[in-house]
């Protein structure tokens, strides 16, 4: 994960394509928890798909679209959004793992029901970015995931129970995902959650 602040990020090739999105970020423990649990469900499913790593695990909250450029006016005002939230802090226990059918058929680990806390999150969030004249492009169905798999061989359907992990969760961040020759997350911002 690169630490990078909104104007030091270096410069990319034309190719690359630039993804922006709001996410939780694990703490170190729930990571190492997360990562164990997606290699006892490869072993015990048999994917057949490809591992991510731990390093890259994340919630999105909010998708604001991908660039072939830096979007910088985007980066701003969704910097500006986030900077106006006053919500508190949760806990998110994931207790399930499950996939989605489309083409990469990516398994992940979620909840069975979306705390109060992180629909509160992505609802004033969504506002936030409203404001500002953003429109997230995540849709209005929230399925809470961190996706573990992707190009799995098959399904893992239906969800099957995993041992509980608990997540709290104190602050959300702005991740510019740059796609190409970097292949890169940086971490545009973060902000706490309140209480």
């Amino acid at each position: 994960m690169h630490q990078d602040s909104l104007f030091g990020a270096a410069p990319a090739a034309p190719a690359d394509i630039h993804r922006l999105f709001f996410a939780l970020l694990p703490d170190a423990a729930t990571r190492e928890r997360m990562a164990a649990t997606a290699a006892r469900l490869q072993q015990d499913y048999r994917s057949g798909g490809r591992a991510i790593g731990a390093h890259r695990y994340h919630l999105t909250l909010q998708f604001l679209g991908d660039a072939h450029e830096f979007p910088r006016d985007r980066a701003q005002a969704a910097c500006a959004a986030a900077a106006t939230l006053e919500t508190p802090a949760f806990a998110l226990r994931l207790d399930r793992a499950g996939s989605f059918r489309n083409r990469s058929i990516p398994w992940w680990l979620g909840c069975e029901r979306m705390p109060d806390g992180l629909q509160q999150l992505w609802q004033c969030l969504g506002v936030a970015l409203a404001k500002q004249g953003l429109r997230a492009e995540s849709g209005s169905q929230r399925v809470p995931h961190v996706t573990v798999v992707r190009d799995a061989a098959a399904p893992l359907h239906p969800p099957v129970a995993i041992e509980a992990i608990d997540w709290p969760v104190s602050e959300f961040v702005l991740i510019h995902s740059q796609l190409g020759a970097r292949n890169a997350y940086t971490v545009l911002g973060q902000w706490p959650l309140r209480g």
